[in-house]
């Protein structure tokens, strides 16, 4: 393989493993607004706390595996209080009530790993059997960005699962279409939104986790993956998990390949894709009309 077509594959895995990134963070997002009608405009922040909380827990224990699986479980757990305790008190205000509220949110949190960690950036390591390269076929690819996608991948395929081939899958689609009725069979559906709420946080924070070897963690780190999140949600489909894993996948490569063939354009490339998307199809790619 000539070092051109290598290095179209490079950036192809590059752009793969942000984009997968994104989706876990825009699965988060687009699966609490999708069941539960929420706009969470501290969804970003919650992404970003669960990486301080990675390096807290590597400065503890050096140990990336227990920072990996109990930074993004804490964050979830702060998830669920802020859905019981906050949330549902703004409920009756509507969408209103939910953008104030988390946007104050996500601010209290920015300045309090400001306060926490300082404002430099703080380094994560992975171990060194994930560092490196790889030889696939005849190419070395990163072993870490491989990891990134592996544990994606196998994310995405357990929420398919849990969404559309269990009871409990059933029970969160039935509540989202007719919550009374749920209600009136016996399930108690502000917990199972509750529950939902969480798990949208944790894979936010799962998102944190997987990214902050990569992007070092640091106060802006939110407002760096935020925005192409958002954006991923709004053309994707509000409420589809297909259109987040899609659009994901397309803005990672937008990102990596604009940086490589067009840098000064490449700040604004994933933008320009969502206005034209948007302008055809104003609901997304799969979202409906209501």
């Amino acid at each position: 393989m000539d070092a051109t077509t290598a290095m179209y594959v490079a950036q192809g895995i590059h752009g793969l493993a942000y984009g997968m990134v994104l989706f876990l963070l825009a699965s988060g997002l687009t699966l609490i607004f999708g069941m539960m009608g929420i706009l969470n405009m501290a969804h970003a922040s919650f992404f970003m706390l669960s990486a301080y909380f990675c390096y807290q827990f590597q400065i503890w224990t050096g140990n990336f595996w227990l920072a990996l699986l109990f930074a993004p479980v804490i964050t979830g757990f702060f998830g669920i209080l802020v859905e019981r305790f906050l949330l549902r008190k703004v409920q009756r205000l509507g969408h209103i009530g939910q953008l104030i509220l988390t946007a104050g949110l996500g601010l209290i949190i920015l300045e309090g790993v400001k306060v926490i960690w300082g404002t430099e950036s703080k380094p994560v390591l992975v171990p060194t059997y994930l560092q490196g390269l790889v030889n696939l076929a005849g190419m070395e690819y990163p072993v870490y960005r491989l990891f990134i996608i592996g544990i994606s991948l196998i994310l995405l395929i357990i929420l398919s699962l849990i969404l559309y081939k269990t009871r409990l899958g059933m029970v969160v689609r039935a509540a989202v279409s007719d919550a009374d009725m749920v209600n009136a069979l016996g399930i108690n559906v502000p917990v199972v939104f509750m529950t939902v709420f969480g798990v949208g946080t944790w894979m936010a924070g799962v998102a944190g986790v997987v990214i902050s070897p990569i992007l070092t963690v640091f106060p802006g780190l939110a407002d760096q993956v935020g925005m192409d999140a958002f954006i991923v949600v709004c053309v994707g489909g509000f409420g589809s998990i297909g259109g987040a894993l899609l659009v994901s996948i397309i803005c990672g490569l937008l990102n990596s390949y604009g940086v490589q063939f067009f840098s000064q354009l490449a700040p604004i490339l994933i933008f320009i894709f969502m206005v034209v998307v948007l302008t055809i199809r104003p609901m997304g790619l799969f979202g409906e009309r209501e």
